[in-house]
């Protein structure tokens, strides 16, 4: 556990030990959610990390336009459930 402080701009630093067992670097993205009353925050998928994760669609001959409209429906749909989660049982009903 660490205490860490708010700025004036409201950052707050994340200990070097954390960053480093959840591989954040200076360029690295995260979300921050509120979960009951508590505040999450979780790495920002990368990109990088999906590398070949549709060359089976490539070997079956789809064109490579159909294959990045398909990764843009996933990207798209896990952007939806992401946001989704981050809603509370009261936003969701409005």
């Amino acid at each position: 556990m660490y205490t860490v402080s708010i700025t004036s701009q409201g950052q707050i630093s994340i200990p070097a030990k954390f960053r480093r067992e959840f591989g954040f670097d200076k360029k690295s993205k995260v979300i921050i959610r509120k979960k009951e009353n508590n505040l999450v925050i979780e790495p920002v998928p990368d990109f990088m990390g999906l590398k070949g994760s549709l060359h089976k669609y490539a070997k079956k001959g789809i064109s490579i336009n159909k294959i990045i409209r398909m990764e843009e429906k996933v990207w798209e749909e896990a952007a939806v459930e992401r946001y989704l989660k981050s809603l509370t049982p009261k936003q969701k009903r409005i």
